[in-house]
């Protein structure tokens, strides 16, 4: 007996309700999620099978990257199901992915309707280098029954393929995990030489500088802390330790691994959905690769019965949500189509990138992934607050309605190259707060959960994000950080202008205290709170404690990937030279939550210092600036 989906066309098994009582899932329906978008996307192939040309608009590298990136991208999640049936493939895929392999390489670059463009430089036109990646580790997972069964030329001419990611330059990132493991499979079939190895080395030299501890890796020299932590930075070297059997490789990224989900698994709301931040979101599941890959090496702090849950439930979560048309595709977006989620990289075969999240597979069917029972995820249980130093980042969850918030403190997508006033502001970095049940506000409209300062008309954003520490206790926690407000009219930068922002959070409530200096007389300051619609049953509420004169709402009717209008709450008052504002902000799904305007009993600021009371529990909250120290009790 199978079943379709509300919002899928993909055929799945009836639910297991009694091993998966939170998701009904079990390893059987992964399968048939693969084969649904396999079969699915397979409908677009050219005659030889080489390019998967998926309808949509061409990403900035062209539509024959676009369609390599179809291949290359399916391949993998076939390879995670070939190769966790120990070969089983009832619908023939890796057939088709051998005539591909053969056609693609025939004569790489020739304009035609199966060649595969050349592997180049990054800034020349790198895009078959990230593909590069996801063939080699496909091939290196099926190689009894792909690889092993090619004739020598084809064999040859893969080779000669993929070695040009070893030639050229990868993006400053995590790019330098791909000609990793393409070196990993070419040394695993016999083929690695000198050329190979420096490609490793290479990696695993960045790899070090860019780790920042608590589990973290910066994506590259800055201070990017994303979802490409778990489908890249731990992803590739867990991996390909895993294959190689590598014990020293292992334990040395297999320990980074376990750190970062033991904050990581947090971060997933009681719907399943993770955080919605950072770039790529479009991948969508492969935010649970970095636990499935937990599991299946040992290398997680979770049990098997939380770790099917995270990622059942990520998969569960966009499959009953649009992430697939009615044609079976992933679509560009976040539930269905969303505009303002992509980038200019972002291609119609982008999407099967969350084929990572099917590594799951390749834990069998006896394996504690899927004979455990499900147990409930880290954010169905008590209110949790857990901050991570290393990024600067403050996780806040709240039991009774299962949303997850995070406070960014740390993390921004500006290159260390970069002068912060020449870049565009990046809504899905540059905010104060994201969760799994709301999406930041496009760049033209009203910026949400924002501190702008506002000068001659023109509202300030936030770049680069300067971290000043975070820490708290038995269910609270604090970070805080600085920026300097920049400006894209008239001069980017105010002279002397600058903002320290704290956030302190406890249940559901946000306390977020900022110090402005250095504002020019007539400058103006305002806080927004959570951008919510108008049924999403969400209540986003945004109250002054001190410092603040007037609220009011401000609409974004290009709305977010949750809803397509939204309102933004926001708080205003003049900022002349220094001041201190005090707020408290609160997100809930809770139809009876109580207002905010009882919460703090009384706040005291008494110059670089604040002081707020709880009504609750009579509980104290101090906050100094220069340094910034928190403390609460």
């Amino acid at each position: 007996m199978t079943a379709a989906h509300p919002t899928s066309p993909i055929e799945l098994p009836a639910e297991d309700r009694v091993s998966s009582p939170h998701t009904g899932y079990t390893r059987a329906h992964w399968e048939a999620a693969a084969d649904g978008l396999l079969r699915a996307a397979w409908q677009w192939a050219t005659p030889g099978g080489a390019l998967l040309d998926l309808p949509g608009r061409p990403s900035s590298s062209g539509v024959r990257s676009d369609g390599l990136e179809g291949y290359a991208r399916t391949f993998l999640a076939a390879a995670f199901r070939v190769a966790g049936a120990e070969g089983g493939d009832p619908h023939g895929w890796l057939g088709r992915y051998a005539d591909g392999l053969a056609a693609g390489t025939r004569t790489p670059g020739r304009e035609d309707a199966e060649s595969w463009p050349l592997i180049r430089d990054h800034g020349v036109f790198g895009q078959p280098m990230v593909e590069s990646a996801s063939v080699a580790i496909g091939l290196r997972l099926t190689r009894p029954w792909l690889w092993d069964r090619l004739d020598d030329g084809v064999r040859d001419r893969t080779e000669a393929w993929l070695r040009d990611a070893l030639r050229h330059v990868p993006s400053p990132n995590n790019w330098y995990q791909f000609p990793y493991s393409v070196a990993g499979f070419l040394e695993s079939v016999g083929r690695g030489d000198a050329l190979t190895a420096r490609a490793r080395e290479r990696a695993l030299e960045l790899m070090e500088g860019w780790y920042r501890g608590d589990g973290w890796y910066a994506d590259g020299d800055g201070r990017a802390f994303d979802h490409y932590n778990g489908w890249a930075l731990h992803l590739y070297p867990v991996l390909d330790a895993y294959l190689s059997g590598d014990a020293e490789l292992s334990a040395r990224y297999g320990d980074r691994l376990r750190e970062h989900l033991a904050g990581f698994s947090l971060t997933f709301g009681g719907d399943g959905a993770p955080i919605h931040f950072g770039r790529s979101l479009t991948y969508r599941f492969a935010a649970a690769s970095s636990v499935a890959l937990g599991a299946l090496t040992g290398h997680t702090p979770l049990t098997p019965g939380v770790s099917r849950r995270l990622a059942s439930g990520a998969l569960r979560y966009f499959l009953d949500r649009g992430a697939t048309g009615t044609d079976g595709l992933l679509n560009l977006g976040w539930h269905g189509p969303h505009q303002a989620s992509l980038q200019s990289y972002s291609a119609p075969a982008s999407p099967y990138w969350a084929s990572k999240a099917f590594v799951a597979l390749l834990a069998p069917q006896g394996h504690p992934l899927w004979t455990a029972t499900e147990e409930p995820a880290p954010s169905e249980g008590p209110d949790r607050v857990l901050a991570l130093p290393a990024p600067g980042l403050l996780v806040q969850s709240t039991g009774a309605d299962g949303i997850v918030r995070l406070h960014n403190h740390g993390s921004d997508h500006v290159r260390v190259h970069e002068g912060e006033g020449q870049v565009q502001d990046d809504p899905l970095y540059s905010r104060q707060s994201y969760s799994t049940v709301t999406g930041p506000t496009a760049a033209g409209n009203a910026a949400d959960n924002h501190l702008a300062v506002v000068v001659a008309g023109a509202r300030s954003e936030r770049r680069i994000v300067r971290a000043l520490g975070a820490g708290g206790g038995d269910g609270w926690g604090w970070a805080a950080s600085w920026h300097r407000p920049v400006f894209t009219s008239g001069s980017p930068m105010v002279p002397g202008l600058r903002v320290e922002s704290v956030t302190v959070a406890r249940g559901r409530y946000e306390l977020r205290v900022h110090r402005v200096s250095g504002a020019p007389d007539g400058a103006l300051v305002e806080q927004t709170g959570w951008a919510t619609g108008r049924d999403d049953g969400l209540v986003s509420a945004l109250h002054g404690l001190h410092g603040w004169e007037s609220h009011d709402a401000v609409r974004a009717p290009q709305g977010t990937a949750y809803t397509p209008w939204a309102v933004v709450p926001r708080l205003s008052a003049p900022a002349g030279g220094t001041a201190v504002l005090v707020a408290l902000a609160s997100l809930s799904a809770e139809a009876d939550a109580a207002p905010l305007d009882g919460v703090v009993s009384d706040v005291v600021v008494d110059g670089d210092t604040v002081e707020v009371r709880w009504a609750g529990d009579g509980a104290t909250t101090r906050i100094g600036f220069a340094p910034v120290a928190v403390t609460h009790g």
